[in-house]
């Protein structure tokens, strides 16, 4: 091989490289993109629930709410309840054993009054779960109640990566 003939196969290897290929998204049958698992790996736990209580926190700042604050026992009860739906493989406001949502809060001791459960079977993240529950007018009520002071949020995922979202709100018995 003579020089030009390894210099023209340089510059085509280096330009070759340069190419872009267009990956695209494995489609399901309805010819839409499927569904990207989102995982949620144990040290990102509390990343997840504070990321969400601040996205809740600027839209309740945004319509005039004051914030909204954590309550391990409504925590407790929506990561209950969320377990539950997994078992259970529906997403709805009853328990297993017929419980609503004011027998879980009760079991775990909450003692203030609860208002409102937003639930979500799902593969999307927290925030594109909340976006869902906004765009919903029954449910954006539920996040801007102006009686919610504390929040329980919590989420159950099951090993073929679907999420079960619970988000419980309660407010002071005397408003």
């Amino acid at each position: 091989m003579d020089r030009r003939t390894v210099l023209i196969s340089c510059m085509l290897l280096l330009l070759s490289a340069c190419s872009t290929v267009e990956i695209q998204p494995p489609l399901g049958p309805d010819g839409k993109p499927l569904p990207k698992v989102y995982a949620v790996d144990k040290q990102e736990e509390g990343v997840v629930a504070y990321r969400l209580l601040d996205s809740i926190n600027t839209l309740r700042s945004s319509r005039g709410a004051a914030p909204l604050v954590f309550n391990a026992a409504l925590n407790a009860a929506a990561a209950t309840h969320s377990r539950d739906m997994s078992v259970q493989n529906r997403p709805w406001h009853f328990g297993s054993d017929g419980s609503s949502l004011l027998d879980r809060v009760g079991r775990v001791g909450y003692t203030g009054k609860p208002l409102g459960e937003l639930i979500s079977e799902t593969y999307e993240t927290e925030l594109e779960t909340l976006a869902t529950w906004i765009g919903t007018p029954d449910m954006r009520t539920v996040i801007l109640d102006p009686n919610a002071t504390e929040l329980g949020f919590a989420w159950f995922q099951e090993p073929n990566g679907k999420i079960w979202w619970t988000l419980v709100t309660g407010g002071p018995r005397n408003f």
